[in-house]
């Protein structure tokens, strides 16, 4: 049976596409990374392991990612 992509999963997975084809997480905008964070956040993955660790694993990064352009003072030491 197919399942319906709702407007939230449509929205995050084409960020993780745009992911996946670039190659890393600096193609998006901060607004975007703030967005695939919450979505990523929402989604429960908790009956797959793999990809709940990849879920974890990936909100790591984007924290980063969102941490380093908010306080660019920090990196440009």
């Amino acid at each position: 049976m197919t399942e319906i992509l709702k407007k939230d999963d449509f929205r995050r997975v084409e960020l993780l596409n745009l992911i996946t084809k670039k190659g890393h997480l600096k193609n998006l905008n901060l607004d975007q990374l703030i967005l695939l964070e919450k979505l990523l956040k929402k989604k429960d993955y908790s009956h797959e392991k793999k990809a709940d660790k990849s879920k974890q694993k990936l909100l790591k990064q984007i924290n980063i990612e969102i941490y380093k352009r908010h306080d660019t003072a920090i990196w440009k030491i």
